[in-house]
């Protein structure tokens, strides 16, 4: 770390912290060059990652739509917050795992969904018809049938 007033690149930390609920450390440095103290902040960079949606636009990650989607999914079945937590931070977890930028909103859906065919399968049922965008009632039975089949 370079020193402010000098430019020295000897330099040595005397003091951390965390601060911010600890999401960063405060460092108090000293030049050895100069004796002058300065403060410096280290944060973890979080990689900002964009959802490409169907009509090709772009929108930032929210973690916030996995789990509202994911909640009106599971309403009125016995799948516990704890339980939708679980599979949110499985779902963001593999989304940042994969160290793109872009994600397709069809791939988070997918995600999703094979989390929730494990977990309810009638919260399952319930995305995929919203997800996929069921047009009658011979889509949605086609699709308890491949759950059927598989059992």
């Amino acid at each position: 770390m370079k020193c402010p007033y000098c430019g020295s690149e000897n330099t040595k930390v005397v003091d951390s912290r965390p601060v911010e609920e600890d999401n960063s450390i405060r460092r108090r440095r000293v030049c050895d060059d100069c004796g002058k103290r300065f403060t410096t902040y280290e944060r973890v960079e979080i990689i900002p990652i964009m959802v490409v949606k169907k009509d090709m636009s772009r929108e930032p990650y929210s973690r916030s739509k996995i789990y509202n989607g994911v909640m009106i999914a599971c309403r009125k079945r016995k799948v516990s917050v704890q339980q939708m937590n679980d599979l949110v931070d499985a779902v963001e977890n593999e989304i940042y795992n994969r160290g793109d930028k872009e994600i397709r909103s069809s791939e988070i859906g997918n995600m999703v969904m094979d989390r929730l065919k494990d977990l309810d399968q009638v919260a399952y049922v319930r995305f995929a018809s919203v997800y996929r965008e069921f047009k009658d009632v011979n889509t949605f039975m086609d699709e308890l049938q491949k759950l059927l089949n598989k059992k």
